[in-house]
């Protein structure tokens, strides 16, 4: 048998051949999540031209940021559409000062978070970052049948269309009309009734008017008696002087 000596120095590369082992790195840990930005969120979903700004001239969006990023209970936001803003009447924003502007804006806002199956069993009037609640201030109630939820402000009903939003500690509403307050667009309270006492000071002044109006009737019935004798002892005297001149 013939000695291949090509044959055996291949053989001999291969088995000296030194083979390289790659070593995987592991995987980084992903970073914390970004911070909830409520601008960016409701930019994605479009159609909230006029809300955005609205957050960014009253500050409220910037607000929302920060409860949000320091507080546990979340937050609930309640969306109109560009097309309820274009449903008011003109002239309605324009006519708000920069308080009442941002009044409006905070009625939109509920600082817990309220996921849709709780939407049946919450206690009316909500409260919201406006403040008190009570009628002609701004109360707004939430009633639900079905899959039907409504708004209601005492000056205008909207429908909770869908979420936009939710992460367990935002939750965005689409709502179809613009949550309009009774301390802004309702009417006014009625007039205090005056208190027993302010009644009593009112007729004890009118009793004093009445007193001095005839005091002053009865001096004036008295000086035109006077002048009337006065008058007609200066005509007997005229009188009785013609009558001894002609004699």
């Amino acid at each position: 048998m013939t000695f291949n000596f090509q044959f055996f120095l291949l053989i001999t590369l291969l088995c000296t051949t030194t083979t390289t082992t790659t070593v995987a790195q592991p995987a980084q840990a992903p970073g914390p999540p970004a911070p909830t930005n409520i601008t960016k969120i409701l930019e994605k979903a479009s159609q909230f031209t006029t809300l955005i700004r609205l957050f960014s001239i009253t500050k409220v969006g910037d607000q929302i940021n920060t409860q949000l990023n320091n507080s546990k209970q979340g937050m609930t936001v309640f969306a109109p559409t560009d097309n309820a803003f274009s449903s008011l009447s003109a002239g309605t924003l324009n006519s708000l000062s920069d308080q009442q502007k941002d009044e409006l804006i905070q009625f939109h806002v509920i600082p817990t978070f309220i996921s849709t199956s709780q939407f049946q069993t919450l206690s009316n009037p909500l409260r919201t970052q406006a403040g008190d609640s009570t009628t002609y201030n701004f109360p707004l109630n939430m009633t639900s049948s079905g899959n039907q939820v409504n708004l209601t402000t005492g000056v205008v009903n909207a429908t909770v269309e869908n979420p936009v939003y939710t992460d367990g500690s935002l939750a965005v509403y689409q709502v179809d009309k613009v949550l309009l307050p009774m301390s802004l667009f309702g009417p006014q309270p009625p007039a205090a009734a005056p208190s027993p006492q302010t009644q009593k000071e009112k007729k004890k002044k009118a009793g004093d008017e009445d007193t001095t109006a005839t005091g002053d009737s009865k001096a004036n019935s008295s000086r035109r008696i006077g002048l009337r004798w006065a008058l007609h002892g200066l005509m007997n005297g005229v009188i009785a002087f013609i009558v001894m001149y002609y004699l």
